[in-house]
């Protein structure tokens, strides 16, 4: 699914310019079937499909931290860090394959070349942890080769991991603060900087058929702030370092994901690769300072709007046009 990431900004820039079009930064969330115990040797599904992952920025695991008679369990209890646990060793058995695919195809070369015998060295480092049931992730590289050599690995063990700890109505109030399966959930992800939140799936899906004033009407019966969506699209940008950058205008307001700490002209490739390739100035200013002004013209008339380089640091919130010829 792709899904529109919900922003203040945008919505109340867009009320004020009213253009032709308003949008909302997205996330596409890329649903695979559960893993089960032995996946990696055939059992369920088999761990194929986990290919489809490879590519992806994050991994989500829906862990169950819920009892309920009526909802069997594939392992006959309700245990989260036994689930969290069946789904590492998954991905650890599907990432030492890749590994020894990578050693076998390296070790040949590398008696005769030393670039090849530093990334077996390496490889043999990477194999070694997860053979002793440790993550990729949290691996330390000596340099930048060996940086290079594990980035082109592409594990999934090496991926950030958001849990979303699956509760009854009566625990979601309180983030779970009384559910003992949720608190070893957030114990358990400190060790490895995951982010954690609580989510009832069944409310989530009631919500989901709702329109946005009904929505909202339903959350604050609740007691909730935000639904269980707006929690994970937030825990996502928080572990990936995503921000926002606005574009407003008469044909368009729309929101742009990029990396904290992008620069103004990556920022503008983001648009088109012709404004980073052509990049001149931009011409950045605060959206409240636009909302408060009404448009760039009067926001510049007081000063309001900077005129920025190719060094300038984006921040979450700028409003930008950026200036560029090719």
């Amino acid at each position: 699914a792709t899904v529109a990431v919900p922003d203040e900004r945008v919505d109340a820039l867009s009320a004020k310019v009213s253009p032709k079009k308003t949008i909302h930064a997205s996330v596409d969330f890329i649903d695979i079937a559960g893993l089960v115990r032995g996946a990696s040797k055939g059992e369920g599904l088999g761990n194929q499909f986990l290919g489809n992952i490879r590519e992806c920025a994050a991994i989500l695991e829906v862990v169950r931290c819920f009892e309920d008679d009526d909802i069997t369990h594939v392992d006959g209890s309700v245990d989260p860090l036994r689930d969290i646990e069946t789904i590492n060793l998954e991905l650890i058995f599907s990432d030492l394959e890749i590994l020894e695919r990578r050693i076998a195809k390296v070790a040949k070369g590398a008696r005769m070349d030393k670039e090849q015998a530093k990334e077996l060295a390496m490889l043999e480092r990477v194999k070694e942890r997860l053979e002793d049931g440790k993550l990729a992730i949290g691996f330390e590289t000596e340099d930048e080769d060996e940086e290079e050599y594990f980035k082109n690995l592409n594990l999934l063990t090496a991926k950030p991991v958001i849990y979303a700890a699956n509760v009854g109505e009566e625990d979601l109030a309180n983030d779970g603060a009384d559910n003992a399966g949720v608190q070893a959930v957030r114990e358990y992800a400190k060790e490895t900087g995951s982010e954690v939140f609580a989510i009832c799936a069944q409310i989530e899906e009631e919500i989901s058929e709702l329109d946005d004033e009904e929505r909202q009407m339903f959350l604050d019966d609740l007691g909730l702030k935000e639904s269980g969506l707006e929690k994970l699209i937030r825990a996502s940008y928080h572990l990936l370092g995503l921000m926002s950058f606005l574009t407003s205008g008469e044909d368009e307001t729309r929101a742009w994901t990029i990396k904290q700490g992008t620069k103004a002209p990556q920022a503008a490739g983001k648009i088109h690769t012709d404004f980073e390739r052509g990049f001149i100035k931009a011409e950045v200013v605060n959206y409240k300072d636009l909302l408060e002004n009404g448009s760039l013209a009067a926001a510049r008339e007081k000063g309001l709007v900077r005129m920025e380089g190719k060094d300038y640091v984006m921040k979450d919130g700028d409003v930008v046009l950026f200036r560029f010829n090719v």
